[in-house]
């Protein structure tokens, strides 16, 4: 993936400062820019308990992915899509660990979405899936929050899927992944809700990357879902929500009202 050694990229904050840093156990180490080219550390060590994680990138856009898990499909009642289907989350929807979901309080109903993700290292634009790799950092855990209920009221999934807040990503961005074969599953207040393996997809990484850059050029930054399986469902304020994805870690993230 992007030529980059095994490592696990964190964003992240200490006292006033906002960095990129690589996490190797429980010690952080600053990064001098941005984690796409080469990676340069500043010089520092930090333990990990003394910084606060954020988002570990700043997208400019989240393509994301729907319907690509045979179950989930039917679950939905959806039909079977001929090609994948694709929809834009807004940047201003990322949030990072434990941070809050904000329920809006034109829905009635906010669904939780575990997903694994795909971050862009690189400028692509109508690549074969042959050479996704090279342009992929890492993956990701997201959580693809969702107001169910304002879903099927517009014909598009920009409301649905746009409010601030409803894209949870991290905790941070594995180098050496394999997207093919990861446990995947979310838990609500500890309970497990959704379980399967990333080897259910009916369309890989590779190829859902290729297929978004044919549409639009991805940048450095950005990140591509590849879609939820089943067991979705709702979240209540006061709730918490775990994405877990095998060989990545725990996204983790609780439930608040809006004011």
């Amino acid at each position: 993936m992007g030529g980059f050694a095994f490592m696990k990229i964190i964003r992240a904050k200490y006292q006033e400062e906002t960095f990129y840093a690589v996490l190797e156990g429980e010690t952080v180490f600053p990064l001098s820019g941005l984690p796409y080219g080469e990676i340069a550390r500043d010089g520092r060590s930090l333990p990990l308990a003394q910084v606060k994680l954020l988002a570990p990138c700043e997208p400019s856009k989240i393509v994301a992915v729907g319907l690509n898990y045979l179950d989930h499909i039917r679950e939905m009642n959806d039909p079977m899509p001929e090609e994948p289907v694709i929809f834009l989350k807004p940047s201003t929807a990322v949030i990072g660990p434990e941070e809050a979901i904000v329920a809006p309080k034109r829905s009635a109903r906010v669904d939780f979405e575990a997903e694994l993700a795909a971050v862009i290292c690189k400028p692509c634009r109508s690549i074969a899936p042959e050479d996704a790799d090279a342009c992929i950092l890492g993956y990701t855990c997201l959580n693809d929050v969702t107001a169910r209920d304002l879903q099927p009221l517009d014909g598009q999934w920009t409301r649905a899927k746009g409010f601030d807040t409803f894209a949870p990503m991290g905790p941070w961005i594995e180098t050496e992944f394999d997207p093919y074969n990861a446990p995947i599953e979310s838990l609500l207040n500890g309970k497990t809700q959704q379980k399967a393996n990333t080897g259910m997809m009916m369309r890989g990484a590779r190829e859902l990357v290729a297929f978004a850059s044919s549409v639009m050029t991805l940048l450095p930054g950005d990140v591509v879902t590849l879609g939820t399986p089943e067991g979705v469902g709702p979240m209540q304020p006061g709730d918490v929500i775990e994405v877990r994805i095998g060989g990545i870690g725990t996204l983790k993230n609780t439930v608040k009202a809006e004011e």
